[in-house]
């Protein structure tokens, strides 16, 4: 894992080199004021050197006004280089999720991917730009100061760091501790944003509903696991600061004692005491900070791991010999499909169709036969097995085809439409982003939706609002329709888009979904059956079989299951789904 946080740092080698120099720099800088305290307890002051004392002064502030032009560039580019490289992590983290297949979102909520994204990431940018840092300018601090202080006495500094190896024993045992407190912190803070997403995107649900305090129940049991979690990690970071705190303080326990001692026999010197208790509180601050910096280590190794996690999970991926579907004519057939979302219960079984170019072919059945299921297979969003059968348009396996190439020629309307924030043209544009005005206005006019926008005070840049809540259902599935018109498709797939619809609006949206069939083959998932009566051929599935297969007028006749269910429909005037 250290090796690809470390591929990320690459394009900053040149930045990063001039930031650890600037952070290297400061480190030497800061060694000068126990030196130059030495000299003049020693030297300057006894001999009384007045001069030498005031150009002595005068270089440490001049070397301290350095020090600060050197730590604003490190903070500056420093942090810099941590962000660049944060939104390079953030980008190649998006352009995965892009390429992740349907399996992946099934089982990831929204909430949780986007604290991915954002908070730990960010956690990863300190770690990135603190971290070489830290590490350097301590480390760097530490030895010098050890260094030093060798050099005016030996023993009394082999006796004052003699309580490393207890800090170091002491770290790494509340380290673990930490550790795992905090990566149960960083999942809980997951639940939260999960839960705020999935509220505020089911806010006119929930007050539909009346069901706020249902809500605010379900969000402060998540804000509960959090604040549980945080006081487990803030436990565990306390015991650690607390416990290495007082290691520290023994540093200047020792020099008090050992450093009057080493005075009073005479071995060393006031001025030397004095360097002692100066270096050792340099000494200390680096310690200090290397512990605080664990803090954050631990934070960005979390982040990073859960952005790690993510980032292995396996991407959808073409065949390595994989064509491009072109010049579609639109024939399509399944042969013996069979498929399944879980091991234990098969959704498909031995599924065989075909459909010739520019037919339509309907699929009706009860709730959960399979019919989603086959139009979500076509253009490959659930892979099917080696031996789940094939799929084939224009005598091609899917599998065989680029993903992209077959998406390209497919055109999906949906019962639920989903729109982006944007404007109606924008959204329309979905369909094909190099397409002209004139090119939209046409689609928008074959979909029956040009005439109202047109009403509108900023036509076709109106602002629609998340998901075009400003547009009613059948505005919004026009402008999905206009969307797939643009895109002008030769396969088409129609996936209940009419159910959520009253009769006077269905009556538009068939009309525009009737121009969108026209020389295209067409599945068709009904929800109403009087919607597919004129389809060239209509398919009965139930529990994941084909059971009949025929015209309306055939299927009727047979007076089997969709004799049955059309009879129930319009007898009960119920919707058959």
């Amino acid at each position: 894992m250290l090796k690809r946080f470390i591929h990320y740092y690459k394009p900053h080698k040149k930045m990063l080199t001039f930031d650890m120099l600037a952070s290297l720099l400061i480190s030497v800088i800061g060694m000068v004021y126990p030196i130059v305290t030495n000299q003049m307890l020693n030297i300057y002051i006894p001999e009384k050197m007045y001069t030498t004392i005031v150009f002595s002064g005068l270089i440490v502030l001049a070397l301290y006004a350095l020090r600060m032009l050197l730590r604003y560039f490190v903070q500056y580019y420093g942090h810099m280089i941590g962000v660049q490289m944060q939104s390079q992590m953030r980008q190649d983290l998006f352009a995965h999720l892009e390429r992740q297949p349907f399996r992946f979102y099934d089982a990831h909520e929204t909430g949780r991917i986007m604290t991915r994204i954002t908070s730990d990431l960010f956690e990863v940018c300190e770690l990135a730009h603190h971290g070489p840092e830290n590490l350097l300018i301590s480390t760097v601090m530490i030895l010098l100061s050890f260094g030093y202080l060798f050099s005016i006495d030996p023993l009394l500094t082999l006796i004052v760091f003699a309580c490393v190896p207890i800090l170091v024993v002491v770290t790494l045992y509340f380290r673990r501790a930490m550790s795992r407190a905090f990566d149960d912190r960083r999942k809980s803070n997951a639940t939260i944003n999960a839960a705020v997403e999935s509220s505020v995107t089911g806010i006119r649900v929930t007050k539909a509903y009346t069901n706020s305090r249902r809500e605010i129940e379900k969000f402060k049991e998540g804000d509960r696991q959090f604040v549980d979690a945080s006081r487990r990690a803030y436990q565990a970071m306390a015991r650690f600061h607390s416990s290495t705190a007082f290691v520290t303080d023994i540093f200047n326990v020792f020099i008090l004692i050992a450093g009057g001692l080493f005075l009073y026999s005479g071995r060393i010197s006031f001025g030397d005491y004095s360097t002692f208790i100066v270096s050792v509180n340099l000494f200390i601050n680096p310690v200090n900070t290397l512990i605080g910096f664990m803090e954050q280590f631990q934070n960005g190794v979390s982040g990073f791991k859960r952005f790690v996690e993510i980032m292995d999970e396996p991407p959808e991926e073409d065949a390595p010999d994989a064509r491009e579907l072109e010049n579609v004519q639109g024939t399509i057939e399944f042969r013996h499909v069979s498929y399944s979302y879980d091991p234990t219960k098969e959704v498909l079984h031995d599924v065989n169709l075909r459909l010739e170019q520019g037919r339509k072919l309907a699929l009706v059945g009860p709730s959960g036969g399979g019919k989603t299921t086959l139009c979500h297979l076509l253009p490959n969003f659930y892979q099917l097995p080696k031996d789940g059968g094939s799929i084939l348009i224009d005598g091609m396996d899917i599998r065989d085809l680029t993903m992209e190439s077959v998406r390209r020629n497919i055109g999906i309307v949906q019962q639920d439409v989903f729109l982006f924030v944007g404007t109606i043209r924008e959204n329309i544009l979905y369909g094909r982003p190099d397409a002209t005005d004139e090119e939209v206005y046409e689609a928008a006019r074959r979909a029956n939706i040009h005439d109202y926008v047109m009403t509108l005070e900023q036509g076709y840049d109106t602002q629609i609002g998340e998901r075009g809540v400003k547009l009613s259902g059948g505005q919004k599935q026009r402008l999905s329709i206009a969307r797939v018109f643009l895109k002008n498709p030769a396969i088409l797939i129609l996936d209940e888009a009419t159910s959520a619809l009253d009769n006077t609006t269905e009556v538009l949206i068939q009309q525009a979904l009737d121009e969108l069939c026209k020389g295209r083959t067409t599945l068709v998932v009904a929800h109403r059956l009087s919607t597919i009566r004129g389809a060239d051929e209509i398919a009965v599935v139930m529990n994941g079989r084909i059971t009949e297969r025929g015209t309306h007028e055939e299927l009727m006749a047979l007076g089997g299951s969709y004799q049955k269910l059309y009879s129930l429909q319009f007898r009960d005037n119920d919707f058959f789904d």
